[in-house]
C-alpha cells in the first residue's frame, strides 16, 4: 500500500526547477504612444540583444499588471503613463533557452522626458512614427501592431 502511494506521489509531483526544467516566466510590454509616435530602444545584453523594443520586463509577484507597466516605464524610461489597455497575448519561444508569456499593453505618455536609466539593458529612448520603424524589432514587437489593427489578440507561436 506505502509503496503504491510513494509511486503515485513522485510520479505526479510537479517538476522541480533545475537546468533542464526552465521556468516559463511572465513578460510586459508597453506600447506607448505620443503625438502619434511610439517610444523604442536598443535592447543591450539580453535575448534581443541589438532589437529595439518598447519598455517592459518581469511581472513581480504580488504586483498587478498595470502597476508593472507603471513601474517598468518608470525604471527604463524615467516616464509616466496613461491609459493602459490590454492589446495582446502572446506565447513567446524565439529566443534560445527563453519561454514567455508576453502581455501586450498600449498606454499613453502622461509626463516625463525618455531618460537612459538602464545603461546596461538599452541604448537612448526615442520617439518613432509607426510607419518608420527602426530594425530589427524586438520579437514582440509586430504582433502588437498586428492587434491593434486587426484585433487579433492571441498569438500561440
Amino acid at each position: 500500500m506505502f509503496d503504491i502511494i510513494w509511486f503515485i506521489r513522485t510520479e505526479h509531483s510537479p517538476p522541480r526547477m533545475t537546468s533542464k526544467n526552465p521556468q516559463i516566466k511572465v513578460g510586459i510590454g508597453v506600447l506607448v504612444f505620443k503625438n502619434g509616435k511610439v517610444l523604442l530602444s536598443k535592447r543591450k545584453g539580453s535575448h534581443g540583444a541589438g532589437e529595439y523594443a518598447f519598455p517592459g520586463g518581469h511581472l513581480e509577484f504580488g504586483e498587478s499588471i498595470i502597476e508593472c507597466a507603471r513601474r517598468e516605464c518608470r525604471e527604463e524610461a524615467g516616464i509616466e503613463i496613461k491609459n493602459v489597455r490590454f492589446v495582446r497575448l502572446a506565447n513567446l519561444k524565439r529566443y534560445p533557452g527563453k519561454h514567455y508569456v508576453d502581455i501586450g499593453l498600449v498606454a499613453e505618455w502622461k509626463s516625463g522626458e525618455p531618460r537612459l536609466l538602464e545603461p546596461h539593458k538599452f541604448a537612448s529612448w526615442n520617439w518613432y512614427n509607426p510607419q518608420n520603424l527602426p530594425k530589427p524589432l524586438f520579437g514582440t514587437i509586430e504582433s502588437y501592431f498586428e492587434a491593434l489593427n486587426s484585433g487579433k489578440n492571441f498569438f500561440d507561436n
